[in-house]
């Protein structure tokens, strides 16, 4: 764990257990906080004056080319280049499979010549298949929302306005399919900015990429439009430029994320946790009562306009959206105590669904800014599963019986129990979700479920304990050697709060659309609108602050941060809060 973590934990508040916030439907349930990489990175980029310019813009009438932004910290200097290219319709497709997409782009650390600009042209298009340049960050690849995109040209090469309703169908005009880093196809590696102050937040350097590409998406039909006619032509109103996002599709690639990163996923949910235990924690006024109130109708809103093709998932923003009136029908009707918000949290784990609560969640934690923003500090930490040998393994079975419970007395014998297996594709090197026994790969199982490796840990530890009461835990590892990994992780583990997804992700029942969900919400993503079982269809920065808001001294600072559950343009609701 961080030192700040630390320094919190002595004079830590309540936070809820792991056993109810690591369940796996739970993790589900996640709505994006503030604390989210979103929403920090337009809080950072106003509080540190980033300046955002386009200082290229060559696409032909149908909006093919290039265009390069610029972000200058103030320290560095970076640069989002953009590729759009004609794509015949039966070749877009959203699955990693694609070889050729929309649009790519990619964000370069430092100057762009006229050499760099050639190669990225020859390569950065072709992605995993191309000789990509270890200047590059992050390197992504987009396609249209056919249906949005047409409609918004139309209309403003006619002089029009598009109608709001197919933002609220979909939120964007692009989604992205990956947003690679960490010298994924020979880019910078991790290490290239794990110390820049800029972008040492978990996935900021790509957020920035896709932050960018909102705005270039923009500019791009009001290009096309005026190319179709000049004289009629006109722009996006602002407000409907910021209930435009950018969308994402992902699949089971980003899931075992979760499970390979421990440490990681400890510290955002411990922040999360944390910041939550602080609201709660906060004597109430009546204007913030009055402020979660108006909160909550803007979240009310929020759901009503936005439409997702998946019933379940509609059936769930419908039940949180009556349930949310039933939030401000309490709040208006007890009487303004210390303890509200802790009465309201009790209230809410009884009566309401885990949808609503986790919405509360969102909420509570809103409104206190001032208190919960430097927990963003605590969201990284350096990951290294370490073996102490020397471990008598009495300590080790008493920590798997504390820490591990939920696992090692579980039941995996049962049909159900072991109906998933974990493999990567050979095609794509991607993470896969098979049925055992009636799909092949099982061969080449990954090690995702921690769960039933752990009992196996802890049934041959009580044997070697038996036959040697002194023993270490290096002669668990020596007699038992498969089990190394495993063990290392457990007594890693046992000295976080959070971390271990409490779920055997084998069963018949795990719903891998839980795990994704839980990540994104990290990421800042919203209208989670699941396609099946095994990939989903997000927005992210809708709402968000403009580029050129950056610039605009007169901008009040709740534009770069109260962005979250925005209303569609039009809409009878105001969408400040008090």
């Amino acid at each position: 764990m961080t030192e700040l973590t630390n320094a919190f934990e002595e004079s830590a508040l309540p936070l809820r257990s792991p056993a109810t916030v690591m369940d796996l439907e739970r993790l589900g349930s996640f709505s994006p906080t503030r604390l989210s990489f979103a929403r920090r990175l337009t809080r950072m980029m106003f509080e540190q004056k980033w300046q955002a310019s386009c200082t290229q813009f060559e696409l032909n009438a149908s909006g093919h080319g290039s265009a390069v932004y610029r972000l200058q910290t103030p320290t560095h200097r970076y640069h989002v280049v953009i590729f759009s290219q004609y794509l015949e319709g039966q070749r877009r497709t959203d699955r990693v499979i694609a070889e050729a997409w929309d649009l790519t782009f990619c964000l370069v650390e430092g100057e762009v010549d006229a050499d760099l600009m050639s190669a990225m042209s020859a390569n950065v298009p072709l992605q995993e298949a191309g000789r990509q340049h270890p200047k590059l960050l992050v390197i992504s690849r987009a396609n249209k929302s056919v249906r949005n995109f047409e409609v918004f040209v139309s209309a403003l090469a006619s002089g029009q306005q598009p109608d709001i309703e197919y933002v609220k169908e979909a939120g964007y005009l692009y989604r992205t399919t990956a947003v690679y880093g960490n010298g994924k196809f020979g880019i910078a590696d991790y290490d290239r900015i794990k110390g820049c102050e800029d972008f040492q937040q978990p996935f900021s350097a790509q957020m920035a990429a896709v932050y960018v590409l909102r705005e270039f998406s923009v500019q791009q039909v009001e290009h096309i439009a005026r190319a179709r006619d000049s004289v009629r032509a006109v722009t996006l109103k602002t407000d409907t430029r910021r209930y435009l996002g950018i969308g994402n599709s992902t699949g089971l690639g980003m899931a075992p994320f979760l499970i390979n990163h421990p440490q990681l996923i400890s510290q955002w949910v411990w922040a999360r946790e944390r910041a939550l235990a602080v609201a709660v924690s906060q004597l109430p006024k009546e204007s913030d009562r009055e402020k979660i109130v108006a909160l909550c109708r803007r979240a009310i809103a929020y759901l009503a306009d936005t439409r997702v093709e998946d019933e379940p998932q509609r059936v769930r923003n419908g039940e949180a959206q009556a349930e949310l009136m039933q939030v401000m029908a309490w709040l208006e009707q007890v009487p303004l105590d210390d303890t509200l918000w802790q009465q309201l949290l009790k209230w809410a784990q009884t009566q309401l669904s885990l949808e609503t609560q986790e919405l509360l969640t969102t909420l509570l934690i809103e409104l206190y800014p001032q208190q919960v923003d430097s927990l963003n500090d605590a969201m990284f930490a350096d990951e290294n599963l370490d073996l102490t040998p020397d471990m008598p393994l009495i300590q080790l079975k008493q920590i798997l019986e504390t820490h591990f419970d939920w696992a090692i007395h579980a039941n995996y014998e049962c049909e159900d129990a072991r109906y998933w297996f974990w493999y990567q594709s050979a095609e794509k090197e991607e993470p896969r979700l098979g049925v055992r026994g009636e799909e092949l790969g099982e061969e080449k199982e990954l090690a995702l479920a921690i769960a039933p490796t752990t009992q196996r840990v802890y049934r041959d530890l009580v044997e070697l304990l038996h036959a040697q009461p002194r023993a270490l835990t290096v002669d668990l590892v020596i007699a038992f050697p498969e089990h190394m990994r495993v063990i290392r992780r457990i007594q890693t583990m046992a000295a976080t709060v959070y971390g271990e997804i409490r779920a055997n992700l084998w069963h018949r029942d795990m719903k891998p659309m839980h795990l994704l969900r839980a990540k994104l919400s990290f990421l800042g993503a919203h209208r989670f609108d699941p396609r099946g079982e095994r990939w989903v269809r997000v927005t992210f920065f809708q709402g968000a602050p403009l580029l050129r808001d950056y610039e605009d001294a007169a901008a009040p600072p709740e534009v770069f941060d109260d962005w979250s559950f925005p209303v569609a343009p039009g809409a009878e609701f105001t969408a400040a809060v008090p």
